[in-house]
């Protein structure tokens, strides 16, 4: 829906305006104490964005597991979008995408017992629900809690992309907002996700002077790197073809079920190799009509090879998929990727010290730094 269409200035509009209002009302009853936060004596670190999907956060999420983990006992807590239980679930060796969602599903298949992780729309519950279960967690990493504040963190991390800048959009349902800029100010550290590589210091000078944060805030800036493939299904693949091997005369069908496919389509369009793309919804459950569509798509491709990519968030759903066509299992892949900070200005170039010693640095001395100062946990009840 474009914004300028007559149907979005006369009802979509408006219904963005009491949106803000009823967003406003809430912050403000926080602000005041009116509706209660709860506090606890391990740091608490929230990873969230301002905007509907796509900024990156699982694999942010991952990276902050990869460099706290050491020195931590991390519980990584999520909502569980679409999954199709209710209430605390903690993920085990037996659960599937449904019972907790693809993300935390896709943490702990990659994380293992080394990290806990579980799902509770109620972050309070599921917090103590948490430390019940695992009195050895010294640390809780919430995933897309950035609106749910009835936690009062100890840092909170916003994402938000390069290619969509918050202070270019608008409130739902007019634009993609979940809250206004304003929110920013609860922020402790702001990452603008998926920059090209070669992003330039005019356009950190864009970003800082239209974000305005404050001094305590931290800017950073972060990319994808993008690893080989990978097998979706491995026992049937006896060998595993390199992106850079392919020719002209090959073929690849992407498949992409995320909020915003598009760096990833633009990365598998760098290789010499003709390309399709079938872009489904974000969490999108792959149905038998789905399938049989994909193998039509599939056996229509021309090529000397054939071959079916898709993304990392995506490949979990579709090995756990009963309808995906036994046929194709040895011809789809992923592509895992891994976060990396970038600096536009420059400082960090030429030096031992990169731009991930950086961010590793501050978000450390925040967690230290402010797990001080919000104390003991708080009687509240609120969840």
């Amino acid at each position: 829906m474009k914004r300028n269409s007559l149907f979005a200035k006369l009802v979509l509009l408006p219904i963005s305006k009491i949106y803000g209002l009823v967003i406003a009302i809430r912050n403000r009853m926080f602000d005041m104490g009116l509706l209660k936060q709860t506090s606890f004596d391990i740091p608490v670190v929230v990873v969230g964005n301002l905007t509907m999907g796509g900024s990156g956060k699982t694999p942010h999420v991952e990276y902050i597991i990869e460099a706290l983990r050491d020195k931590y006992k991390i519980g990584v807590l999520s909502r569980g979008y679409k999954r199709r239980t209710k209430g605390f679930v903690l993920a085990t060796h037996r659960s599937r995408p449904e019972d907790i969602g693809d993300e935390p599903y896709q943490i702990f298949q990659k994380y293992g017992d080394s990290v806990t992780v579980a799902v509770c729309e109620k972050r309070v519950v599921g917090i103590r629900e948490m430390r019940a279960i695992n009195p050895n967690i010294n640390m809780i990493l919430l995933d897309d809690a950035f609106q749910h504040r009835y936690v009062n963190p100890s840092v909170s991390i916003v994402l938000s992309e390069c290619s969509r800048p918050p202070y270019y959009d608008k409130l739902l349902p007019y634009g993609r907002l979940r809250e206004p800029m304003s929110a920013l100010n609860r922020a402790s550290m702001v990452v603008i996700t998926k920059c090209p590589e070669d992003i330039k210091p005019l356009d950190y000078r864009v970003f800082t002077e239209n974000l305005n944060l404050f001094p305590y805030q931290k800017l950073f800036f972060s990319t994808y790197t993008y690893g080989h493939l990978v097998s979706v299904f491995p026992e049937h693949v006896t060998s595993i073809p390199y992106l850079d091997w392919l020719t002209p005369d090959d073929s690849i069908l992407i498949l992409t079920g995320v909020g915003n496919p598009r760096p990833f389509v633009l990365h598998i369009r760098k290789f010499k190799t003709r390309v399709k793309v079938k872009r489904y919804n974000d969490h999108h459950n792959y149905t038998p009509s789905d399938m049989e569509d994909i193998v039509k798509k599939f056996n229509d491709m021309k090529g000397n090879r054939k071959f079916i990519v898709t993304t990392e968030k995506d490949a979990v759903r579709l090995s756990n998929n009963p309808y995906f066509p036994h046929s194709l299992k040895p011809f789809i892949f992923y592509i895992p990727i891994s976060v990396e900070f970038i600096d536009p200005t420059g400082n960090t170039r030429g030096s031992a010290e990169t731009a991930n010693d950086v961010f590793d640095s501050e978000l450390q001395k925040m967690i230290v730094k402010n797990s001080k100062t919000i104390g003991n946990p708080a009687a509240s009840q609120n969840s």
